[in-house]
This record gives structure tokens, C-alpha cells and sequence, in this order.
């Protein structure tokens, strides 16, 4: 097997270093530009904090990939997600309702004008096959009048990118849009830049991603997360072909002691098995006991 040159950018580490640095805004600002509609493209964008606190100590904060605001003082949530969601969609619209919250002004005189909304889910995964999205490879939901199907507000926005179902080779990449779909999809497969991917911020963007180039702290902390996406693969597998059905509580309570064993993340570890991030907190304490 050929030795890895770039960074997998479906690894968290991967990802903030490709798009979530000051260093690679530029490339964030691009990718975005393609997928978003052209009353809202990016010409500036400002990272914000990705950790979001609920209103009381009882409820649940919401930690983001990367969260970041535009000229116009919009906000957008990028999310990156490898395993699989059974509500995609509800989160969404549960990470979007902190931003909208926090748009709240004191006082009389706040008229509820909002700023819009977005968060773009970048999916290594394809969507249930009940919500009837049918082949396209991007979605974007609004709030939609049912009967006219027309929106009937733009505030709110989910897009939602199936990676998987982009199969282009490099000599069939027309757009802008296709290359940064391919990157995503084939990065760590790819052993150098292809001709296709020559204009300059590509050129800066593989000179980025070159796992030689990385600080060896940051070249340690590649190896883990790719290593955690090993040993994520092998639970799945794990799960399959022990025929485990999900609504098997203790054999969840088994898995998430597994994964918190090999360092995963409390949130991460909730997604795979899918249960709060309470209730796994519950199982740690109970184990030490």
C-alpha cells in the first residue's frame, strides 16, 4: 500500500488544518463560495468560538467543527461527519437554534430581525433513504410556505453535502465545485497534485496538506486522529459481525467504554453508539466504581 502524502481531511485534525486556520481561510472562503447561493457569497470571514453554552447549567452546550461570521456579520457552522446520523437533520436544527438565541437583544426595543443562518453538513455518509432526497449531491433546506412551496423565510439554512456520491475522476472535473468535492473525497489517496488542480490556491492548499510539512507535534496528533478512525472501523466492524442491534442498551454501555479506552471524545463516542453525551458520562463513573 502506497505510503499516505496527504492529510485524510475526514479527520478532525485534517479538517481544521485544511479549512479552520487563519493560514487556510482563503481555502475555507472558496470551498464555500461554491455551495452557497450567489446573493450570499463570502468575500471576508472571521472564526468564531466553537464551543456554545445553553441557557442553563441543565442543559446541553453544542460544540461545532467551525463556526465563523461573514462580512455581513452572518454566521455559519461547518461540520464535518464521518459516522453515520439517524438525525442528521434534527441536529442541525438544534445547532442552529444557539445562533439564533444569541441574536436576542434585552430591552423593548429589539425588533426579532435576525441574521441568517447556516449550517453546511459535510457528510462521509449518504441520508436516510426516508427523507426522499432522491441523487443530488448537495441539499439545501429553508423554511418552505407547504402549499406554494415557496420559502417563507431565509434566515435558516441546512445544506447538507453527500460525499460519497461524488464519483468524478480529475479529468472530469469541470468547475471549481468539482475539485473541491474530489479533494475531499480522494486527498489521502492521492500521491501528487493532478494536473487538473493547478491554479494557486490549490497549489497552496496540497503544499498545506503534506503531512512531511507538519510540526512534529502536529504530525503526532495527525497519527492519533487517523488512528482513532482505525479503530472506530474495527468497532463497526466489531458491531456487524457480532449482529449487535441498537437497542441493545448494555452492548452501547460496551462499546462506549471501548471507544473512551482508545480516547475518543465524550461527543464523538455519543454519536457512534447514540445516546446523550449524559448518559455516557453516567457509564464512565459507573465503570470506575
Amino acid at each position: 500500500m502506497p505510503k499516505e502524502i496527504y492529510i485524510d481531511p475526514f479527520t478532525d485534525f485534517g479538517f481544521k488544518k485544511l479549512f479552520g486556520e487563519e493560514e487556510s481561510k482563503e481555502h475555507l472562503i472558496d470551498f464555500l463560495n461554491q455551495i452557497l447561493p450567489k446573493e450570499d457569497l463570502i468575500s471576508h470571514l472571521q472564526y468564531g468560538q466553537n464551543e456554545h453554552l445553553p441557557k442553563t447549567a441543565l442543559d446541553r452546550k453544542a460544540i461545532f467543527d467551525l463556526y465563523c461570521t461573514n462580512q455581513s456579520g452572518e454566521h455559519f457552522i461547518i461540520e464535518l461527519q464521518r459516522a453515520t446520523q439517524m438525525h442528521i437533520v434534527d441536529r442541525s436544527i438544534y445547532y442552529s437554534s444557539f445562533l439564533i438565541q444569541q441574536q436576542g437583544r434585552k430591552g423593548k426595543n429589539w425588533n426579532y430581525q435576525l441574521q441568517k443562518v447556516y449550517v453546511i453538513s459535510i457528510l462521509d455518509f449518504l441520508l436516510e433513504e426516508r427523507l426522499g432526497l432522491g441523487n443530488a449531491l448537495i441539499h439545501h433546506g429553508q423554511i418552505m410556505e407547504i402549499h406554494q412551496h415557496q420559502p417563507l423565510s431565509n434566515k435558516l439554512n441546512y445544506i447538507f453535502i453527500e460525499v460519497p456520491k461524488f464519483n468524478k475522476s480529475p479529468a472530469e472535473l469541470k468547475n471549481r465545485k468539482d475539485q473541491w468535492l474530489f479533494l475531499l473525497k480522494n486527498l489521502p489517496n492521492l500521491q501528487k497534485r493532478p494536473k487538473a488542480l493547478q491554479e494557486r490556491i490549490f497549489q497552496r492548499f496540497f503544499d498545506r496538506a503534506k503531512i512531511a510539512k507538519l510540526p512534529p507535534e502536529e504530525a503526532e496528533k495527525y497519527i492519533i486522529a487517523k488512528g482513532k478512525m482505525g479503530d472506530y472501523k474495527n468497532t463497526l466492524d466489531y458491531r456487524e459481525a457480532k449482529g449487535v442491534e441498537k437497542g441493545k442498551f448494555e452492548e452501547k454501555k460496551n462499546l462506549a467504554l471501548k471507544l473512551h479506552g482508545k480516547g475518543f471524545p465524550i461527543k464523538e463516542i455519543a454519536e457512534m453508539v447514540e445516546v446523550n453525551p449524559e448518559q455516557i458520562e453516567k457509564w464512565l463513573k459507573s465503570s470506575k466504581k
